[in-house]
């Protein structure tokens, strides 16, 4: 949304809390601000829906945590029924759960409950303009998440425990019987496992059984 239009016309703001205290709070912290106009509240996730489709406005702050349908499913919901509606989420719970349950709802911003005026003015100002906000603490976890390698798969994932271990040693060039030794097995039983090692990963040898264990990071030091 354009600054010419957020001065021209007022944001038009859902407000969807099951405190009836928090509501009023709200709309007056809004009706003090210039720019703005509530146009509905709900006080529980279907009524949030339904107020959205009836009164199609430019944001809704969104509880997450009400009875019936909670915050996040009535984010979805009104994702899925209409265009051009971003959704502020406005809670006091920020573990990982539902932070990132509300970001993949749909949400594009996150605050907690007791936020300053400046702050939700800005929040509400940035999602309706496309943007994605979060409270400083909520920002450095997203941050922190999405900053983390992502998880390497298993490229063994039928291999035991054992196995794995076995085609390890193989990898670095340790023979049967010194397998047996390190692992506290018996040369038959370390012959059994390979011979599973080959069957599940589908080699003919050990050689070939070696090649597959270190492209998949096994045999380093």
């Amino acid at each position: 949304m354009s600054d010419a239009r957020s001065t021209a016309q007022p944001i038009r703001v859902v407000l969807v809390d099951d405190h009836p205290v928090v509501l009023g709070g709200l709309r007056a912290l809004l009706e003090s601000l210039p720019g703005f106009e509530v146009v509905g509240e709900a006080t529980d996730g279907e009524a949030a829906v339904r107020e959205v489709v009836l009164a199609r406005p430019d944001v809704v702050l969104m509880d997450i945590r009400m009875p019936g349908i909670d915050g996040l499913e009535a984010t979805r919901r009104i994702r899925e029924a209409t265009t051009g509606v971003a959704v502020l989420a406005l809670t006091m719970f920020d573990d990982d759960d539902t932070v990132f349950g509300a970001m993949r709802a749909g949400a594009q911003g996150y605050l907690l409950k007791g936020a300053a005026q400046v702050e939700i003015d800005r929040a509400i100002r940035a999602v309706v303009a496309g943007e994605a906000i979060f409270s400083p603490g909520v920002a450095q976890r997203v941050l922190g998440y999405f900053a983390a390698p992502p998880p390497v798969a298993d490229p063994f994932p039928d291999l035991t425990a054992r196995e794995r271990e076995v085609l390890d040693l193989m990898a670095a060039g340790v023979r049967n019987q010194v397998i047996a030794e390190r692992l506290f097995l018996s040369p038959k039983t370390v012959a059994n496992h390979i011979s599973s090692i080959f069957v599940k990963l589908e080699v003919a040898d050990r050689s070939a059984a070696i090649v597959r264990a270190r492209q998949g990071g096994l045999g380093g030091p």
